[in-house]
């Protein structure tokens, strides 16, 4: 299995860095085009929709993806897109949350499936937008779910008592999730230190709220997303435990599936951009 994990993850180190590191924003684009195609199949499969029916969702959402990406990349995204965002991933997750794994399969099918699409289209264009910002800027956004993942993991081993959420994911705690909140503040000032050498090829999301927030609004935005990475995971493993699965499919050998690495990222990649945009 772990032979597994690192063959795969350097395979897809191997095609993700070139498109990161290019100058033009359309490689990158293409590989978020894929990925959303991928995760749109997957989402199909979790709710309920199997064969030709799942890739033709898949199908779907590469043709809103496209279309919304062209968009994005052709014209400016307006910042007001990014607020509306902020609110419904707020409203619509404790919402689903606090209603539990018995609560999802109530929902309309159709009404999952749209929203499905909704989220993955609205998550490739943020990643793409912040691409164009600059890669920096991406790789702080990436950094800040992966070190509050981590962080949580560990902290969670070392002094998890209470459990966050029992009935959709067991191993998670709150000791956890306070452990991944103090690393991410941790990370946003060694990043602060290295935007200030002017290092990087744009500001950081932590230099861009900064400025535009002051200190306290920087601490408060890092925490928000941080919790909001939580969020997300927490909401991919209620879809998977409603239908009964482990992964949401084993198109990444040793890791799952897309949807199981990018699950943190689908709120906290648009509402990294609402709080780094401004309100114009």
């Amino acid at each position: 299995m772990l032979l597994q994990r690192v063959i795969t993850a350097v395979v897809l180190l191997a095609i993700l860095l070139p498109a990161l590191l290019a100058h033009a924003v359309w490689p990158f684009a293409l590989i978020v085009l894929v990925m959303l195609t991928a995760a749109g199949w997957e989402w199909a499969r979790l709710n309920g929709v199997t064969g030709p029916a799942a890739l033709a969702l898949g199908a779907a959402l590469l043709g809103v993806g496209a279309l919304a990406l062209y968009g994005a990349l052709t014209h400016p995204v307006p910042p007001w897109l990014w607020w509306a965002v902020l609110p419904c991933w707020v409203l619509v997750g404790a919402f689903t949350l606090r209603r539990g794994v018995p609560g999802w399969p109530r929902w309309p099918r159709g009404l999952r499936l749209v929203l499905g699409v909704v989220i993955l289209a609205l998550a490739g264009v943020a990643m793409a937008q912040s691409k164009a910002i600059g890669v920096n800027f991406l790789l702080s956004v990436l950094c800040l779910v992966w070190v509050a993942d981590i962080a949580a993991y560990f902290g969670g081993r070392a002094f998890g008592r209470r459990k966050l959420a029992l009935s959709i994911s067991p191993g998670k705690s709150w000791e956890g999730v306070w452990s991944g909140m103090v690393a991410v503040l941790l990370l946003a000032a060694a990043w602060l230190a290295f935007d200030a050498r002017g290092l990087g090829d744009s500001a950081s999301v932590y230099s861009r709220m900064r400025d535009l927030w002051g200190w306290a609004g920087l601490v408060l935005g890092v925490l928000f997303l941080a919790a909001m990475s939580v969020v997300g995971d927490l909401f991919e493993s209620l879809v998977k435990r409603s239908a009964g699965a482990k992964d949401s499919s084993a198109l990444l050998p040793g890791h799952g599936g897309v949807l199981d690495r990018i699950d943190a990222l689908l709120p906290v990649l648009p509402l990294a951009l609402a709080l780094t945009v401004g309100t114009s």
